[in-house]
């Protein structure tokens, strides 16, 4: 199984000929403008299917989704948030936009598995830092794992996760650890709205991952969202006295599960 990083935290996974998709994103208003040039990426190739962690708008862009899997593909999802306009002020956008699309949208729940042609996916427990409903992703193929953690914070499920679906081979862990000042979420919080460099470290950790791919960094528009300093060097730091091999892939680059990330 090969892993490609898109940008941001978009992934492209393949095995045996097929791909899949993971917050696949190619404009957002949260952080194209804040990107440089060539930071997210197209897919390789044309994907069996799609699958986002949560619908904020830099981890669900319909229109590159499209792009990816054909007008009427497939798209795995968390269920919709349920609340009023103003709770819902994160994801009411990419919610029309998907149900305004041909695209063959499935709502998933926790420990759900889906078969995709090589792949087998699975839907696992996760807490998002605002709120809004999130799962992370394990794709299985070839006998091996990645995890996909959207932009989670850290919490008590990864000890079941890794009993229930681990050992994992490769985490795709966000690491900026991001403080946000949203309208709808006042006050703001300075505690992280996703996992820092030190939490990563210890989440892959606890899933026996072999490797971390970190994702989601890069990105700093205070006063409304601040990401922690140093984050890949903290990273480093924080893995040195694990089993952990941090393999931190530029955008477009990608990797052999097997011969690359071996630990």
């Amino acid at each position: 199984m090969k892993i490609r990083r898109l940008g941001w935290a978009g992934i492209e996974v393949g095995a045996q000929g097929a791909s899949l998709v993971v917050d696949y994103v190619r404009q957002s208003k949260i952080i194209s403008s804040a990107l440089p040039p060539g930071a997210l990426l197209d897919p390789q190739q044309s994907a069996a299917a799609a699958l986002v962690t949560h619908l904020h708008a830099d981890h669900t862009d319909v229109p590159a989704i499209q792009s990816a899997v054909g007008p009427t593909g497939t798209v795995l999802r968390p269920p919709p948030f349920i609340g009023t306009a103003e709770e819902s002020a994160w994801t009411a956008e990419q919610e029309a936009q998907l149900a305004a699309s041909t695209l063959d949208v499935r709502t998933v729940s926790d420990w759900q598995r889906i078969e995709l042609g090589p792949f087998t996916v699975t839907a696992v427990p996760s807490v998002d830092g605002l709120g809004d409903p999130q799962v992370n992703w394990v794709i299985e193929a070839d006998g091996q794992r990645i995890f996909h953690g959207g932009d989670t914070i850290f919490h008590g499920y990864w000890w079941l996760i890794a009993r229930r679906v681990g050992p994992i081979d490769v985490a795709v862990l966000p690491i900026n650890g991001a403080a946000v000042n949203f309208p709808h979420l006042q006050p703001a919080s300075p505690l992280p709205a996703v996992l820092t460099p030190e939490q990563a470290a210890q989440a892959a950790a606890i899933l026996h991952a072999k490797a971390l791919v970190p994702m989601h960094f890069g990105v700093d528009q205070p006063p409304f969202y601040v990401e922690q300093d140093d984050a890949l060097q903290r990273l480093g730091v924080a893995t040195e006295h694990l089993p952990v091999q941090v393999v931190a892939l530029a955008a477009g680059e990608a990797a052999d599960i097997t011969t690359d990330l071996a630990a």
